[in-house]
């Protein structure tokens, strides 16, 4: 198994089957918030998006879309730090499926500042916020992919993009192999988690997609606990 880490693994994930769904995958979507918090997911995308608020000289609101974005639930952290540093928050939350639209829907129920949207990154318009992230978001892309990923990432944004995704290693794959299992028994858990971690990137990948973008000012930075947060600022292109 840990000689396949050395590429990313191209199988398809359960959850990138829109065929299928149901009760099934909406109890995926809230054991993953679980392993989320376990493996403190919203850390990088805080850390990305810090980083660009900060290069646009702090402004006093900000707009996040986020794609791919499950139920969500990093975006609390996000929301929290709004509050702390008195910033005008708004955030878009984008999914495929009906699933994810209706646990995000639920989760944020009673926040105003969040909005859900069932939507296709690649129909959203340009400028359509000031940062857009995706968590967990691009490894479900092959290499392939991944350029014409991006770049409709930035275009939907104005300040920038942040990707928050995971480090291709074997202690994380082990670590989610045994945390899958305590968690839950549903299947979507048990079988995509560990193959996230196999269709996740390390350092050169993430140079690799740099050099196919021609953005020599593309940043990537590891972030605990295994994962990368990834950071393009549109003034840099």
């Amino acid at each position: 198994m840990f000689r396949r880490l050395r590429q990313r693994a191209a199988e398809p994930e359960l959850m990138d089957d829109f065929t299928t769904g149901g009760i099934e995958l909406t109890e995926a979507l809230q054991h993953l918030r679980r392993l989320n918090r376990i493996f403190g997911a919203a850390g990088p995308t805080l850390y990305g998006v810090k980083r660009l608020w900060a290069e646009a000289k702090k402004p006093g609101s900000l707009s996040i879309l986020d794609v791919g974005a499950g139920s969500g639930d990093v975006n609390r952290r996000l929301l929290r730090w709004a509050d702390q540093n008195r910033i005008e928050l708004r955030i878009t939350l984008v999914d495929i499926t009906d699933e994810a639209c209706e646990e995000a829907k639920l989760l944020f129920q009673d926040e105003p500042r969040v909005q859900v949207m069932k939507s296709d990154l690649f129909a959203l318009p340009a400028g359509s916020a000031d940062i857009v992230t995706g968590t967990q978001f691009v490894h479900h892309f092959t290499e392939q992919e991944l350029p014409g990923v991006l770049e409709c990432m930035l275009k939907a944004s104005r300040l920038g993009v942040v990707i928050n995704d995971i480090h291709r290693h074997w202690m994380a794959w082990v670590a989610v192999w045994l945390m899958a299992r305590i968690v839950s028994n549903n299947r979507y858990i048990v079988h995509d988690g560990p193959l996230s971690v196999a269709k996740g990137f390390r350092s050169a990948d993430w140079l690799k997609l740099r050099a196919s973008l021609g953005n020599s000012e593309m940043v990537h930075s590891w972030r605990p606990l295994f994962r990368y947060a990834v950071v393009i600022g549109k003034h840099r292109i």
